[in-house]
């Protein structure tokens, strides 16, 4: 496949969401048109107020947002499209469904790429034609405001199309890693829910409350994770020493492969966390939107250098 061609390449994101609105912001401010399909009117109708919403939220001016239409056709939101992201529910067979149509209704040599999560890419692609197009585009929430995007190659998918979804996602400005293995939950979420797993069987085996685990992940390695990764930090105090500690603590730790008893009970009595303003702590609606708030300001104060960058094109303010 020919290099990518920053400014000009049409992109199509499935879904209107919290996922997809924020992708098309992506990929309008970096000068991309973008069409996004939805079957909901309504969230067609508030995309651009959305997206100039998140503009102004984060001091970039307006402008990107005239990039972006709404489509309730998915032919006529994918036509001309080089790629293609779907942001739809996180449920295999809505994905499936979908792939299919952009199978048939896509460009024959445009990238189609899914946002799940943790669903395995060859499960999506599972029976369909031209699967060496198809791969995984795993971007975090809020997508304009988190750099990383996990980039997963099927057995199927061509190490071309790796390779040209790499170069466009490091040319808006994300940073793009190469997941080797079509693996459940891929990398960021497979580290993610094994420490949420050790987390919830802690409380629930009375060795700490809910509020004192979190504080202790705060205020002690969580704020050395930003610039040290686990891999680098078992290096630093070295392997002699972490093996050590293995040899103690792993024997330790929950393994189970299904989910926590204690998080079956908390769902089935209908404690949902801050939706329901009961989960594993209590939440008041105010303390519900101060934590919002909190993260909103950390993840805008970490990524103010990152988005400077991205503060060109149709939103461009030199003043």
């Amino acid at each position: 496949m020919d290099d990518v061609n920053r400014q000009k390449d049409r992109i199509a994101v499935i879904g209107a969401g919290l996922m997809g609105h924020g992708i098309a912001q992506v990929f309008a401010l970096a000068g991309h048109p973008v069409r996004v399909y939805d079957a909901q009117p309504a969230a067609l109708d508030s995309l651009r107020d959305r997206i100039a919403a998140n503009l102004d939220q984060l001091g970039i001016a307006r402008g990107a947002e005239k990039l972006v239409s709404g489509h309730a056709d998915l032919g006529e939101a994918v036509s001309g499209a080089r790629f293609v992201f779907e942001a739809a529910l996180e449920k295999l067979e809505v994905k499936q469904a979908i792939f299919a149509d952009l199978v048939r209704l896509a460009e024959p040599d445009a990238l189609l790429a899914s946002n799940t999560s943790v669903i395995p890419i060859g499960r999506i692609a599972e029976g369909l034609d031209t699967r060496h197009r198809i791969l995984g585009t795993h971007w975090w929430n809020p997508p304009y405001l988190i750099p990383l995007v996990e980039v997963v190659g099927a057995a199927d998918t061509a190490p071309d199309a790796v390779e040209t979804m790499i170069g466009l996602l490091a040319s808006v400005g994300k940073t793009p890693v190469h997941v080797r293995k079509d693996v459940a939950g891929f990398v960021g979420n497979r580290l993610q829910h094994a420490l949420w797993r050790e987390a919830i069987a802690i409380v629930a085996d009375g060795i700490a409350d809910a509020e004192t685990v979190d504080t202790v992940v705060k205020s002690s390695f969580g704020l050395r994770l930003a610039v040290l990764g686990p891999i680098e930090n078992a290096d630093l105090v070295g392997a002699d020493l972490t093996l050590d500690i293995h040899n103690v603590v792993l024997p330790h730790l929950n393994r189970s492969p299904d989910p926590s008893p204690y998080l079956k009970q908390l769902v089935e009595d209908g404690r949902l966390g801050m939706k329901s303003g009961h989960g594993f702590r209590v939440w008041t609606p105010q303390q519900a939107a101060a934590l919002r708030a909190r993260v909103l300001h950390h993840l805008k104060t970490t990524a103010t250098s990152h988005l400077g960058g991205l503060n060109g094109g149709a939103g461009r303010d030199d003043s």
